[in-house]
């Protein structure tokens, strides 16, 4: 196992997978990634939300990649756990004209910015919010040609926005191309379910990463797979099948689908058996509701209530 490190600048703000790679690794390599925040390094700690309304929105999601995986070819899964993360101490939200879950309510821009003390920030006293470190970026090269921004996720992963991908969890991707092509970026030190105001704590991230290859096996999107290491509760230990889509009642419908089809392809349940499952113990969430006209679900069962089970067990 070999130790590489990649530094975020020169950063990308959109997938292409004619885009050289950065890095080159082998399977079981770990990597240790410096990412800018998502306005690539532009927001600073003493901005205006004046200046805040001037910068550069095609810097937005400054990732670090690509990175090449030696062997991963279309077809294959590329396993990608989370063994670290650190922040920097810092970090900032905003609200932004025209965007966001309540964009017809709050239409009057807006920074605010956070001290990141440790595990926890009392910046907006007299709440003490948890910190829980995660990419929201973390994707592979799409599957078709062009350079797409990196707003909308899907299939390929990307700007998932999913708070389950902390320290101690495994996020499983399709592989579309030769090399995989991954990238990341977009650092919160902290989430709520659905981003509603459009951010989290945006912040710059130091991550490590573990990269393995599963050979030509059927993903039709993301999995995580959840390990809270931050939580004191268990219970957010978690299978996490996550679906993007236009409609949110069509979108939901697609991940309780998905996480059905992942309970008879891997703990033999019938179908009908893996259904009344769901619907006594699913947890079915909204990532992000705010990078209109997608929308990202979670469909969550908690490790607890199934047997202990490798997704792609070695061959």
């Amino acid at each position: 196992m070999k130790v590489h490190t990649l530094s975020a600048e020169p950063t990308h703000s959109f997938w292409d997978r004619s885009l050289q790679p950065r890095l080159r690794i082998e399977p079981g390599n770990e990597v240790e990634i410096e990412c800018v925040d998502a306005s690539g390094g532009q927001v600073h700690p003493a901005m205006t939300t004046a200046e805040f309304l001037q910068i550069d929105r095609n810097r937005i999601h400054a990732l670090s990649g690509p990175i090449w995986i030696e062997g991963a070819a279309p077809g294959d899964v590329l396993e990608v756990s989370v063994l670290s993360t650190r922040h920097s101490g810092w970090g900032w939200s905003s609200v932004i004209a025209g965007l966001g879950f309540l964009k017809d309510r709050f239409r009057e821009p807006y920074l605010w910015h956070w001290l990141l003390d440790g595990e926890s920030t009392r910046s907006l006293a007299p709440a003490v919010v948890p910190l829980r470190p995660f990419l929201g970026v973390m994707g592979v090269a799409r599957a078709d040609d062009g350079a797409f921004r990196t707003r909308p996720p899907g299939n390929f992963g990307g700007n998932m926005d999913v708070r389950e991908l902390c320290a101690g969890s495994t996020l499983y991707l399709p592989v579309y191309n030769p090399g995989a092509l991954f990238s990341c970026g977009d650092g919160h030190a902290a989430q709520g379910d659905g981003e509603v105001c459009i951010n989290g704590i945006e912040c710059p991230l130091d991550v490590t990463l573990r990269f393995n290859l599963h050979k030509q096996q059927p993903l039709s999107g993301p999995i995580v797979e959840a390990s809270d290491t931050v939580a004191a509760d268990s219970a957010a230990d978690a299978w996490v099948v996550v679906e993007t889509g236009t409609d949110l009642i069509d979108t939901a419908r697609a991940a309780t689908s998905r996480m059905i089809d992942l309970l008879v392809s891997r703990w033999g349940f019938s179908e009908i058996h893996a259904y009344i499952l769901c619907s006594v113990a699913l947890r079915l969430r909204l990532s992000q509701v705010v990078n209109e006209p997608v929308h990202t679900v979670s469909a969550a069962l908690s490790k607890q209530i199934l047997p202990n089970r490798a997704l792609f067990p070695a061959r």
